[in-house]
Formats: structure tokens, sequence, C-alpha cells
């Protein structure tokens, strides 16, 4: 199986038990014997949707088709991530006990923000990272002092960038998550045409916990993957990403989703566009067509069937982007005293010092091997 014979069948699979044609299809495909599993497999982890795959295959009784050695390797790893939900959604409750105590309103965003809404069948389907919640400009300093001192130190101490979206990544040792504190919710370049002020309306509440709407969930799940992921640059796809969306937009139309957008719109549109395809045209993921998205749609393509081309432009990708925030952080420093007075403390911090020396090897070693 090709990298795009892949793509597409682990899409598929993931809409089963909504999409009856997509059904129908993969039954027969298995039904052939001539899935590469080994390429499924490596597909599907790298993209963190295996254990989505094997929840799907599963409820529409598919299991019988695979390999036994495999079956077994899915359900470990699945209860695995079940297990580690389980303790994720948990620690979430606490946290959103704490603060709403202390009178503070967090917003559970993401993976685990989809999780405790109920968004999936299994909670084992989702693979989660950290627990990301966004707060008001007027909650955003006390929510991370309050939790500060209840054993949630921040991971790096190296000084703070004052434009970040998020407050550095913060540990309690006892617990399995880490915790993101968000002020924002994109890159700078977007950063106030999605942001607290923008979702703040439309907020929901699910048991006692707030939310963002559907529709501000599926802009945000597609935004992560093209605007901070640089997708829509790449013209890639992330499927864990993808399928967020696909469940989201049996909850709410997808295609007026960003109706109130801007920039964004024409990036957002392209994910759901190429979500279409990948997933086989579902009616939930239509989307409003334009000669621009359908251009995208041919770049999509070439990348999906030219891996080598797909990790030249994510390189190519990487580097730019670095180089162009580090000129943004030096323009910045030059015009304004609190960017300034950040620059001064990275300089005479050991460990930033370290970890610029080791991003600037990297992209040395990157640029000479293009040569």
């Amino acid at each position: 199986m090709t990298y795009k014979e892949t793509l597409f069948f682990v899409a598929k699979c993931l809409t089963i038990n909504h999409e009856e044609h997509n059904k129908r299809i993969v039954e027969e495909v298995l039904q052939s014997n001539t899935v590469d599993w080994d390429a499924i497999v490596k597909l599907s982890t790298a993209h963190f949707v295996f254990p989505a795959l094997y929840c799907n295959l599963k409820r529409a009784s598919f299991l019988s088709y695979l390999p036994e050695e495999l079956v077994e390797y899915m359900k470990y790893i699945t209860d695995l991530n079940r297990k580690r939900n389980e303790e994720i959604l948990a620690q979430a409750e606490e946290l959103n006990t704490l603060l709403l105590e202390h009178k503070i309103t967090p917003i559970f965003i993401k993976g685990t923000g989809n999780l405790l809404e109920g968004l999936y069948e299994d909670i084992a389907e989702r693979m989660v990272g950290d627990i990301d919640f966004l707060f008001s400009k007027e909650d955003y300093p006390r929510a991370i002092e309050l939790l500060k001192d209840n054993g949630y130190p921040r991971e790096l101490k190296t000084p703070i960038y004052p434009g970040l979206k998020h407050y550095p990544r913060m540990i309690n040792k006892n617990k399995i998550a880490g915790i993101e504190i968000h002020n924002g919710l994109l890159i700078e370049q977007y950063a106030k045409e999605f942001d607290y002020n923008f979702i703040k309306e439309s907020i929901q509440k699910i048991n006692g916990i707030s939310l963002l709407s559907f529709e501000d969930q599926l802009s945000l799940s597609i935004a992560a993957s093209q605007i901070n992921d640089f997708g829509f640059i790449d013209k890639v796809l992330s499927l864990r990403n993808a399928y967020d969306v696909f469940l989201l937009s049996k909850k709410t139309t997808a295609k007026n989703a960003f109706n109130k957008l801007n920039t964004l719109e024409l990036p957002l549109h392209c994910f759901l566009a190429s979500c279409f395809v990948v997933f086989n045209k579902p009616k939930s993921l239509q989307y409003n067509t334009t000669s621009k998205i359908e251009k995208y749609l041919v770049s999509f393509y070439k990348v999906i069937e030219n891996r080598k081309l797909a990790e030249k432009n994510y390189k190519k990708t990487i580097n730019k982007q670095y180089s162009n925030l580090i000129m943004r952080k030096f323009y910045k420093a030059l015009f304004y005293e609190k960017y300034r007075k950040w620059l001064l403390r990275c300089i005479k911090n050991k460990q930033w010092r370290k970890e610029k020396i080791i991003q600037l090897v990297s992209i040395i070693n990157n640029s000479l091997s293009k040569n």
C-alpha cells in the first residue's frame, strides 16, 4: 500500500460507524486480505489515531479480519490509553473544582475538552498529551499563581517570552498530565482574530465544565493543525485533528463554522476540504468550494503522493518559521522595552543559551544536508 492508499484506508476506518458506504468499502478491502498492516500501524501511530482505529474496527465487528497478534497489541495499547485518559479526566475535574472555588473559570480546550464533553463513544479513542485550558485576561495571571501554589511548578526555568499564547508547561510530579494555561489560542499572526473575546459569548457548560461551542471547537481543531503546526503551508493533514473535526461535524454544520472569521476562513476551509476528500465525502463535511480551495487540494494530493516532497516541505517550513520567529523577537527587542528585558534575561540564562546552541546546530545540519 502506498502512503496515500494507507492514509485513505485508515481515514475510512475511522468513519465506518457513521458512514455506511465507507463501512462497505472497508469490509471489502479487509475480506480481500490485501491490507499492509505494518503500514497501517505505522501511519495510525504517527497520526495518533491507533486507539481510535481499534475502537472503530471493534464497534463494527471487523476485528476478525485482522491478525490475532495485531488485535492483541491494539487492545493492549487502547486499554493503556483508556486508563491514562481516566486519570486525565480525574485530574481535569480536580483542577476545575480548585479553580472554580477561587472564582476562576477555566475553559477546557483541545483533547481534554473533547473528553470532558463526551465527544467520543470510548474515551480510549483520543490520545491526549497535556491538559489545556483558556482563561480571560483577568483570570490568566490568577490561575498561574493558584496552580503554582498547588503543586504545579513551571517545567522549564528559561525566561518567558512576552508573546506566548500559553504559559510554559507546568508539571505536578504526582499527576499524569502536564498543564498549559492559555491566554491565546493561535500564533501571533492570527491571535487577535480567534481569541478569548471571540469565543466567550458562545461558551457552553456540560456537567459543570466550561467548553468552547461546537463551532469554535471545530475551528480550533483545524486551526491547531493548519496554523499552529503550519499544516496550511505544508499541505498536510493530521488525522487526529481530522477525526475530531469529523465527529464535531455531526454536532454542527461544518461549512458554516467559519462564517465570522476573516483571514482564517481560507486555511480552515482548505482543511475541511481535505477532510471531505480523505474521509470519502461524508455529507457532514461538505464545504463551499472556491478556486483557491481547489488549488490547495491539487497541492495536497501532490504531497500525499510524494513523501519525499512532504518531508522536504516540512524541513523547509520549520527552518523558515524558526528564522522568522528569531527575527521578529529581535525586532521587538529593539523597539519594545518588555521584549528587550526578556532578551537580556535570556542572554544571562545558561539553560536558554544551551537550548539555542542545540537549535542552531540542527538548522545548520539541515541546511548542509540540502547541499
